[in-house]
């Protein structure tokens, strides 16, 4: 970039024949000079920060999941006699609260049994409120209006990090008549705002790490020796090594040992370009086909198009003459059948080497659909034409 910047300075002193052609010499170089430094920038753009493609090893959300009662629903909730471990669980907290309703029949329609889940984010601090969604598990038909009462939120290892309790909010609805009903959205999950309280954190301290992993989203060779050469060269030291497609360590260094936080944050924002395998996604209940930059093609000839055979049937009346004897009015059958050789569709070659743009563009072309496009994906793949790998889900 420096030459040209010389070059243009160069031109633009020399002399002139005019003042519009100096000017016009000028206005080239200014846009020549503006395209060089703007081009870094969109370069750099096309790539993608590491904290968009990687995990950090510790730094990770926790489920939570509890078992609890919603109360106030204007008689929505679970039939007693349906759900027999609601009943057991109001009897056990009517109990702790010092109310005895052993060996009496229970009627209310107004409690519902739920369940309970959480996210516990990286770091969460006691005293922290998070999300907590409830879903009905008997046969209650709403929980609008309800009232979740409190809930020990338990994590894998069995032990309560958060307790959860609060009014439902619902985003469906129910009503129902005589004759009809209706419904809107799911009005049996719920949501509480800010309804969980962190009762105990999880022990993890950056500061103590001595390396750092970097789990790739999407594991690839190519990728993780791109993310590793990129740290190296952002810290200006050999830090960074891929262990696996999958896994990047970078070793802290001792000057930043007790600036963990700072140093995760400069390999956040340093920029990769990543690499991807060449993939065809297949979903044949939508017919939705996606496909990735890379995929090629060998040299292959595609024709679609079969026979199609459509037999209509159109039944008419025959009526007597009128004032005529012993006629008898019958149904007579009208069939019309209509055969299509698909005659206009043609065999299409597909030369070697195809691209993404070319191979859709080709089968476009002949007429195909997106589903007898999936078919026909799956029979060059069949064949050994198609370089990619080809996911049908």
């Amino acid at each position: 970039m420096t030459s040209t910047l010389f070059t243009c300075l160069f031109s633009f002193s020399l002399p002139s024949s005019g003042v519009a052609s100096r000017a016009t010499r000028r206005s080239l170089c200014t846009a020549l000079v503006m395209a060089l430094l703007v081009l870094p920038s969109f370069q750099a753009q096309a790539a993608s920060r590491l904290k968009d493609i990687v995990d950090f090893e510790g730094v990770r959300d926790n489920m939570l999941i509890g078992y609890g009662l919603v109360v106030g629903l204007n008689g929505t909730g679970d039939g007693l006699t349906n759900s027999p471990f609601t009943e057991t669980s109001l009897v056990g907290m009517l109990e702790r609260l010092g109310v005895n309703t052993r060996g009496s029949t229970m009627k209310t329609k107004n409690v519902a049994a739920v369940m309970v889940t959480a996210t516990l984010p990286p770091f969460a601090a006691q005293g922290s409120r998070v999300d907590v969604v409830v879903s009905t598990l008997g046969d209650a038909k709403n929980l609008t209006g309800g009232t979740l009462l409190v809930t020990p939120l338990l994590g894998a290892d069995g032990e309560v990090y958060a307790v959860g309790q609060g009014a439902l909010a619902v985003g469906g609805f129910s009503a129902q008549g005589e004759g009809t009903s209706v419904t809107k959205g799911v009005p049996t999950s719920g949501r509480i705002a800010n309804g969980g309280i962190v009762e105990r954190e999880i022990p993890f301290r950056l500061t103590d790490l001595g390396s750092l992993r970097l789990s790739l989203r999407n594991p690839d060779f190519t990728t993780a020796k791109r993310v590793a050469d990129a740290i190296n060269n952002a810290l200006h030291a050999p830090a960074a090594a891929a262990i696996d497609p999958a896994t990047v360590r970078v070793l802290v260094p001792d000057a930043r040992q007790h600036d963990v936080v700072g140093l995760m944050t400069e390999i956040e924002q340093v920029r990769v370009q990543p690499d991807q395998v060449a993939r065809v996604v297949v979903d044949e209940q939508s017919g939705v086909i996606v496909m990735g930059e890379n995929v090629r093609i060998n040299t292959v000839a595609i024709a679609q198009g079969n026979l199609t055979i459509r037999i209509t049937e159109t039944p008419q009346v025959s009526q007597p003459a009128p004032l005529s004897q012993g006629g008898e009015t019958k149904v007579v059958a009208r069939t019309e059948v209509q055969v299509d050789e698909s005659e206009t569709k043609k065999l299409g070659l597909m030369p070697e080497s195809v691209s993404l743009q070319e191979l859709v563009q080709s089968l476009n072309a002949l007429g195909i659909g997106p589903r007898d496009m999936i078919t026909i994906l799956q029979s060059i793949k069949a064949a050994g034409a198609l370089q990619a790998d080809l996911e049908v889900i």
